[in-house]
This record gives C-alpha cells, sequence and structure tokens, in this order.
C-alpha cells in the first residue's frame, strides 16, 4: 500500500501475519494443554448473542454498554437486537443454563474473539484464553483457577510473574456500609480507580465508627496472609461487614502460601467490581497484565439459571502472544523437505504429490515448492523431473550442499536417512 493511502482494513481490526499466527498458535496449544490436564473440555459460543442476555440484571455494566457493538437481526417482519459478544463468560454461563443440568459440576475453557468499541487505534477484536468454573462450592475452585493460569505462564516460558488478590467485597461492604446504592457505588469506585482520592472522605464522613482512614485500605498491599489480620484489625469495627471478604481471602492466601504461590494483595484490583461477588485476581508478567478473573456466583442465576457458584478467569492471547520468545516456524527443523516438480506433466505433479504424501504419512514435514529459486527452510529438497519418459529424483541436502540423483522416490528417501547429521 502507498504512503498516505487509507487502509482497506477496517479500524481497531488487525491482521495476523504467518510470524504473529505462530505465536498465537503457541498459546493457544499451550492453554488447551493445561486445562486439559487439569480436567477441563472444551466449549465455543457463537459470536453473536442476544443483546438481553448482556443487560439482564446489569450483566453489562454501563462502562461495557457504551463499547458495545449491537444491531437489529432482522427478519423481514421483526428483530431482535444483537451484539458481537463483548464478553465470553456471559455467553459460556448461557451455555452452561441451557445444556447442563442445575448445580451440575462445570470445567469449561475456550479460546474466543470478543468485539468491544474503541476510540483511534486501540484494538477492537480481541482474543481470550478462558476457563469458566461452574458449580464448585468451595474457596478450592479459586485456588484451583490461580494455579491453573500461573502453570499456562509458567509452561509458555513467561519470566517476572506476579499473582494479585482481591477480593470484590471489601470495596463494596465500605461503600454499602456509608449509605451508596449500587449507581454510587460504581461511580465511588470508578473515581478511586482515577486517582480522584477527594472522595474518601466523603464516604469516612458517613463511617463515624471507622477507627483507620480509608486510603490505607487502598494505599497498602500486602504479599502474605498476615497482611490481611493488619486489614481486619483495622477496619472490622467500623466496617463490620468486612469480615466475610476477609475470612475468603484469609483462606486462599494461606493456601497459595502453602503450595509456594507468590502473590500480592490488592484492594482495587478490577473496574468492574459489581460483576464479582468473591475473591479476584489478576496475572502480570513482566509488568503488564495478561489476565485475570475471579468468583461470579450471581451470573449463573441472571442468566436465568439457578443460581450456582461460579469462577474464571481470561488471558490475552495478544499479550501472551507479544511476550514469547520466538520459536521456529513449522518446517523450521532438518526433517522438513520440499519437493519441486520441474514442469506441470501430469505424470511428474503426481510423482511430486505422492512423495509429499509418503514424508507426510512417516510424520515428515513436506510441501511442494516451485523452481523460482525462492528461500525454503529445513535440510532436504527433491527435484522430480522427468526425462526420456523416465522419472528422476535429485535429492539436494543443503546441510553438506551435495545433491545426488535416483531413479525412484524410496532411493531417495533412503539416502537422505543414512545421511550424516553434521
Amino acid at each position: 500500500m502507498a504512503d498516505g493511502d487509507e487502509p482497506l482494513r477496517c479500524r481497531g481490526m488487525r491482521d495476523l501475519l504467518p510470524g504473529e499466527m505462530a505465536g498465537y498458535r503457541q498459546v493457544e496449544e499451550t492453554f488447551a494443554r493445561i486445562c486439559g490436564d487439569w480436567g477441563y473440555s472444551e466449549i465455543r459460543t457463537p459470536t453473536i448473542e442476544f443483546l438481553h442476555l448482556f443487560t439482564a440484571a446489569g450483566t453489562l455494566s454501563p462502562q461495557m454498554l457504551e463499547r458495545t457493538y449491537s444491531f437489529l437481526d432482522w427478519d423481514g417482519w421483526s428483530g431482535e437486537r444483537v451484539v458481537l459478544r463483548p464478553d465470553a463468560t456471559i455467553p459460556a454461563a448461557r451455555l452452561y443454563v441451557e445444556n447442563l443440568f442445575p448445580g451440575q459440576l462445570a470445567r469449561f475453557f475456550y479460546t474466543q474473539n470478543v468485539f468491544r468499541f474503541s476510540t483511534g487505534e486501540e484494538s477492537r477484536e480481541d482474543w481470550q484464553c478462558g476457563v469458566e468454573l461452574i458449580g464448585e462450592t468451595a474457596l478450592a475452585g479459586d485456588v484451583e483457577l490461580i494455579l491453573l493460569g500461573r502453570a499456562v505462564l509458567e509452561r509458555l516460558g513467561l519470566t517476572g510473574l506476579k499473582v494479585g488478590l482481591s477480593h470484590a467485597g471489601l470495596v463494596r461492604t465500605v461503600l454499602s456500609t456509608a449509605g451508596l446504592d449500587t449507581a454510587a457505588q460504581v461511580t465511588a469506585y470508578d473515581r478511586i480507580l482515577d486517582s480522584d482520592l477527594t472522595v474518601l472522605g466523603e464516604i469516612e464522613a458517613k463511617l463515624p465508627d471507622l477507627k483507620a482512614p480509608l486510603h490505607l485500605l487502598f494505599d497498602m498491599q500486602g504479599g502474605k496472609a498476615s497482611y490481611l489480620a493488619n486489614l481486619r484489625a483495622a477496619f472490622l469495627s467500623g466496617v463490620p461487614g468486612m469480615a466475610g471478604p476477609l475470612d475468603d481471602l484469609m483462606k486462599v492466601a494461606a493456601t497459595l502460601d502453602s503450595v509456594s504461590c507468590d502473590y500480592q494483595v490488592q484492594t482495587t484490583l478490577v473496574r468492574s467490581f459489581e460483576y464479582y461477588t468473591g475473591p479476584v485476581f489478576e496475572f502480570r508478567a513482566n509488568g503488564r497484565r495478561v489476565g485475570g478473573g475471579g468468583r461470579y456466583d450471581d451470573l449463573i442465576g441472571l442468566v436465568g439459571g439457578e443460581s450456582v457458584p461460579a469462577s474464571g478467569f481470561a488471558l490475552s492471547a495478544r499479550e501472551l502472544a507479544s511476550q514469547l520468545r520466538p520459536r521456529p516456524h513449522a518446517g523450521d527443523g532438518e526433517e522438513s523437505w520440499v519437493v519441486r516438480p520441474v514442469g506441470d506433466s501430469p505424470e511428474v505433479l503426481a510423482a511430486s504429490f505422492a512423495a509429499v504424501a509418503h514424508l507426510h504419512a512417516s510424520g515428515t514435514r513436506a510441501s511442494i515448492g516451485s523452481l523460482a529459486g525462492e528461500s525454503t527452510v529445513g535440510r532436504w529438497e527433491l527435484t522430480v523431473d522427468q526425462r526420456r519418459g523416465r522419472l528422476t529424483y535429485r535429492l539436494l541436502d543443503k546441510l553438506t550442499s551435495r545433491q545426488t540423483s535416483h531413479a525412484a522416490l524410496e532411493e531417495a528417501l533412503n539416502a537422505a536417512e543414512s545421511a550424516p547429521n553434521d
């Protein structure tokens, strides 16, 4: 495309070239393998869902609703408002309600795209590697997801791994004890996240029994269960409702301590805190957030099922792929072959494709090449020609630059197999 030309690609969307796809595929394959090891089964939900699925009972926050791609699914007589899914958890909850028995334990994983409007050149389509654990009644489920997510990051070879840990009920309890309704709680929490700490003074004025300044709740961070005991001592007398969230967090933290999984307790960990009901967590690698999730016990009931405990998380495939060390492209190894037919006679083409099929059957990568002299990868090149009605197979060992000629495919393959590796 010439300089100055407008791209034909839609704003906020991006192409993935072969080199990038190699990273994405590595992420997806590693994620699927780890999830399978933990007993999770793969699902896939539609790209288009009803809008009311997300707006029912506030499952789509006002901030998210503004970023949703919605349109009328018109059938000629009437229509229903639908969306390009902005979130993958809610469709998974719908799938659970419509296909499984109430309360049945389900371990799901998926890799799916989500669509969220954004300004400028920010991405509007992202790929999520997600996990949903539905029907687990114990806090063991939250620990399981944290360890599973960390296992994925470790298997990918990422460094600087950090786990952030919090509880949606901590801030919610403070705000509700101060008498704020749901809408006011969201507004106050957003102000806190935006570093508008003047809101803390407004809240403190509504909590006369508070024994410690609220900024300690948001400024302090700790990495052991003992830190939560300090929070209890500082705030429980003024906000008794924090007892339940702190108890949950202490159990999760103590378990993580026992399995030597480092974490950092952070009060303000997620923006859409009304979505979650219990412990929440995030994953970071090399200082960048790569994913997160938490417990959302109310969601199954909100989408039409019986209330059942549930937890989940999502990892950003783009973030993970961007941090991977480049690995050899498929076909870069010495066992990769390119087969080049000379001309386009049916006999030569048939023999060339037969050679590729034979190599594939033996578990070897092979592809059809041309005689244009393009750069190829792998050690072996096999040129198939026909002279005086007879097929010939010229084998080039790029490791040694040695070329040999053979009257049959089997001879060429045997020559390659017996060649020294150095």
